[in-house]
């Protein structure tokens, strides 16, 4: 039996979120019951309520705005919670066109891939200006890099994941889920498809971010960061690389001049040369010990992840049983471990 949950972070979307509802399909091919999970961070409209009305099996509020990263990550931590096989996320202003969740779910049900996402196809998107058309394929190319995978449009909030995806994934922006999950999924060795889909015009402006340059900076420090956590070897004998070769230069201009009898009036490219080569040497030992601090995270997602799944099964069975039992206990305790992991 193939459960499906479509979760939906929502922030102010009361004029909405009854039409982004109503969209979703009923009935898929494969999928044996769909369910719809809204969490509403911290909206301050009829959100919650409007959702209910519209038909949501869930609404779970955050209380206070959160961002759209946390409330991305409570969702999957709900869904898994409720049994699902299958996510799929998508946003509440309507923006993407419903009844494509069933092609976005297809490739997950025929074991072709473990996360999907949907392509908007930006070049094709009348309403897009050609600056955010050429930033949205530099930026998907810079993403299908560092996560060493093929990825369409990596921004795209309409992606479904599969139950084992979903508890492999540890959020920890407070602006965007987008790129931190594709670059923790192909650093992972998840399988990644995209498919094409249709989307919806929407009037209002972003939500997320009040500017375009806003945008890039903190994507940008999202992707350095996630990509820094599974790769700080590279990131930081990089660095160090660049350092040691920039100081190179001016102590190389020292001695020559030294060489030729005039270095008493190039000291001061030996000390310049000398700091860069010095702070390239500490970029270098920083990379291994990051390294190692990379590796123990590694270790410690999977003790998540482990956690996640025991925790997750005690809650099914008190689920099927009707009652607590026992080992209540021990899943409270369980939780408590991972939301220490996670501070």
């Amino acid at each position: 039996m193939t459960k499906l949950i479509i979760q939906i972070p929502c922030l102010n979307e009361a004029d909405t979120i009854a039409r982004t509802i109503a969209d979703l399909p009923a009935a898929i091919d494969g999928v044996d019951e769909i369910e719809v999970l809204i969490i509403d961070d911290g909206s301050s409209d009829d959100t919650a309520a409007a959702a209910k009305a519209a038909g949501a099996h869930h609404v779970i509020s955050n209380g206070v705005n959160r961002g759209l990263a946390q409330s991305f990550q409570r969702g999957l931590d709900a869904s898994l919670r409720r049994g699902a096989d299958i996510i799929v996320n998508t946003d509440g202003d309507n923006q993407y066109h419903g009844p494509d969740v069933a092609a976005l779910v297809r490739p997950i049900l025929d074991g072709r891939a473990d996360i999907v996402l949907g392509d908007r196809k930006t070049e094709a998107i009348a309403h897009f200006s050609p600056l955010k058309k050429r930033l949205q394929k530099a930026g998907s190319r810079l993403v299908s890099r560092l996560a060493s995978a093929e990825i369409a449009d990596a921004v795209s909030g309409f992606r479904a994941l599969s139950r084992e995806a979903a508890l492999g994934m540890t959020v920890r922006s407070s602006f965007s889920y987008t790129t931190e999950t594709l670059i923790q999924a192909g650093r992972r060795r998840m399988r990644i498809a995209s498919i094409p889909i249709r989307t919806n015009k929407v009037e209002r402006p972003s939500r997320l971010f009040r500017s375009i340059p806003q945008f890039l900076v903190r994507t940008g420090r999202t992707m350095l960061r996630a990509y820094a956590m599974y790769e700080p070897l590279k990131v930081f004998a990089g660095v160090g690389a660049v350092l040691m070769l920039a100081g190179a230069v001016p102590v190389a201009r020292f001695l020559f001049h030294y060489f030729m009898g005039d270095g008493a009036g190039m000291v001061q490219s030996l000390i310049i040369g000398g700091v860069l080569m010095l702070m390239g040497a500490i970029s270098a030992m920083f990379a291994l010990v990051a390294d190692l601090v990379a590796y123990n995270r590694q270790l410690l997602e999977l003790t998540l992840e482990r956690v996640r799944k025991l925790e997750y099964a005690l809650d099914a069975k008190e689920t099927a049983s009707k009652k607590r039992f026992p080992a209540a206990k021990i899943r409270e305790e369980l939780s408590a471990f991972r939301d220490r992991a996670l501070r």
